[in-house]
């Protein structure tokens, strides 16, 4: 039998893996978890109520979280010319062209987001296998493929961020960070699952928002509440 840390342990008497949380009670449960030497993000897993086989279920959209991730955002962006200039000017990380799309066929992908003006899709699509599997694909739904790509780059950096259903019909996102004071976590969650909701697919039936986990890098799962919530999609139809 494999020996667990003292930090396990003590995680283990913290959390009642059994109960159901409330969110704000989540949040705090994690917060006093013995801390990592690192920190941690803080992850919300969300089970949505579609069969992500249909193409009309698709859920997929994106929020400005009120107080960002936390993460350090690496912003590249695809365009030409003024466009070009109007991207650096808004804080870009890196800008170009055929350069860029060279590097990235190559394999290179360190970044956490690509912005692109629609010229520049034709070739940026034949990177698919590059892009998609690390879900760094621009998409006009995601208002990553724009001509006013200054906005663009403003809004992902302060903390606007894609999310999507898996084909197990759950949606994953990073909502923070340990460091974050535990209200600003519950706001970045609740902006989440106000979007989510909004969203719900016509053809969705009964209840939209199933079930919630919350945890962190190396700590404990807790499931949430979500009917003590208030949104719309989370009531039966």
């Amino acid at each position: 039998m494999t020996k667990r840390s003292k930090r396990m342990r003590q995680i283990d008497q913290l959390v009642d893996r059994n109960k159901i949380y409330k969110l704000e009670e989540a949040v705090e449960v994690l917060k006093k978890a013995p801390p990592a030497k690192f920190d941690q993000s803080v992850n919300m897993a969300l089970k949505v109520g579609i069969d992500p086989k249909k193409s009309d279920q698709q859920v997929r959209g994106t929020v400005s979280l009120p107080h960002g991730t936390g993460q350090k955002v690496v912003l590249v962006v695809i365009a030409k010319g003024e466009k070009a200039k109007e991207a650096q000017e808004a804080g870009a990380d890196m800008v170009g062209a055929e350069d860029l799309l060279e590097k990235i066929k190559g394999g290179w992908t360190d970044f956490s987001a690509l912005i692109a003006t629609p010229d520049m899709m034709r070739e940026l699509g034949k990177l698919g296998k590059v892009l998609g599997p690390r879900g760094l694909m621009p998409t006009p739904k995601a208002g990553t493929v724009t001509t006013d790509v200054a906005k663009a780059v403003k809004e992902v950096k302060a903390g606007k961020i894609e999310f999507k259903v898996d084909k197990t019909g759950n949606i994953n996102n990073a909502v923070g960070k340990m460091s974050f004071k535990a209200n600003d976590l519950v706001e970045n969650m609740k902006a989440i699952l106000q979007a989510i909701s909004k969203i719900k697919p016509p053809s969705s039936k009964g209840t939209f928002l199933r079930s919630m986990y919350l945890s962190t890098t190396m700590g404990p799962g807790l499931k949430v509440d979500l009917s003590a919530l208030s949104f719309g999609g989370t009531n039966e139809s």
